[in-house]
């Protein structure tokens, strides 16, 4: 990602917004840095797009207020328009205008500004030749595929160079393949200007690849903010490890012989078949009997569900190892520099 600080500061303080009795933003503080990538990650009803928009202006905080830079966007009985916020949005559907071409969509972004005719119209071909569109300036997006038409899309938000970006689930509506490609594009594109962004994504995949930071949200809540190795590698609270990894991180709850107090987590591939390179009995290492009920093959690797007594793990091992049988009997190692402890009553990480 960009070195460059020519996005804007972000402050968000004690932000919140009702929806009735539901709290969609709960007293949220934030801030992201200029020229930062932050993606926003989080279940459905988690407050994601509730905060981007209230970034964009399209809503408005009951509660706390919004500043870009030193800026006030909303506080109190102020709230600055969206066009006046210097930022632009990329949306799942593209909202494109059907009856303008490419180059008209694009255009019409910039018509406010103050560029020449001639300078807005090589503007305009420089940055739809930049997403990989120039041979199609032309076409109106009933003549584009999906993956075209997000291109526009990214086109006509990046024309105006904003100090803002913002991509509300962008990729959403693309195949696995198409949205592996954009998002290259979105990462070089980000290198190459620099803009402050806040990417919301339901994809753990997009956002362990595109983010310099993390922010993951619960019932509105910030539950943790960092970079996606942090947030992987220590997770504040058992929120994050149960949500973060695919699949998330194993917590046992009551283990024979652990301190009942807290919540034992393992990532998957941390959670390893006692073999001769995973051997019992070693004083840095938990061992359990195990009962296999279920087996996913995912290509190189598989996924093998057991029980613990009465508690449910997965661990991932290579498709090489030998396979175990359904309704056999495994014995399990986990080692101790590898495990995670939380505390039973709040949640949140002890070691």
């Amino acid at each position: 990602m960009s070195d460059k600080k020519t996005g804007q500061l972000v402050t968000v303080r004690g932000a919140s917004k009702f929806y009735g009795d539901l709290a969609a933003l709960n007293s949220l503080d934030l801030t992201i840095e200029p020229g930062n990538f932050t993606v926003l990650l989080g279940p459905s009803g988690s407050g994601k797009s509730t905060l981007i928009r209230s970034l964009a202006g399209i809503e408005r905080i009951d509660q706390g207020s919004i500043f870009f830079g030193s800026e006030s966007m909303t506080e109190g009985d102020k709230h600055v328009a969206p066009e006046k916020r210097n930022l632009a949005m990329v949306f799942q559907d593209y909202a494109l205008w059907p009856h303008l071409t490419a180059r008209e969509n694009v255009a019409y972004a910039i018509k406010r500004r103050s560029f020449s005719r001639d300078k807005s119209e090589k503007h305009v071909v420089e940055i739809l030749n930049r997403v990989g569109l120039g041979h199609k300036l032309n076409n109106y997006p009933s003549e584009l595929s999906g993956g075209e038409q997000q291109r526009v899309a990214l086109a006509r938000a990046i024309v105006a160079k904003p100090s803002l970006l913002l991509f509300d689930e962008p990729l959403s509506n693309l195949d696995a393949k198409l949205r592996a490609h954009t998002r290259l594009e979105i990462q070089k594109l980000h290198r190459e200007l620099g803009t402050t962004s806040l990417f919301v994504t339901h994809d753990q995949v997009e956002a362990m690849t595109l983010a310099q930071r993390m922010l993951v949200m619960n019932e509105g809540r910030l539950q943790q903010f960092g970079t996606p190795e942090e947030v992987y590698n220590r997770p504040a609270n058992t929120f994050v490890a149960g949500f973060i990894g695919a699949p998330p991180m194993n917590l046992l709850h009551e283990m024979s012989g652990i301190d009942t107090e807290m919540i034992l987590g393992i990532r998957p591939e941390h959670l390893h078949i006692k073999n001769a390179s995973h051997a019992d009995g070693r004083n840095d290492a938990y061992s359990w009997a195990a009962q296999v009920y279920a087996i996913e093959m995912l290509g190189a690797e598989r996924l093998v569900y057991a029980r613990i007594g009465q508690e449910d793990v997965v661990l991932r091992t290579d498709v090489t190892s030998n396979a175990p049988e359904i309704g056999g009997t495994l014995e399990l190692i986990a080692y101790q520099h590898q495990v995670h402890w939380f505390d039973k009553k709040t949640g949140l990480r002890q070691s």
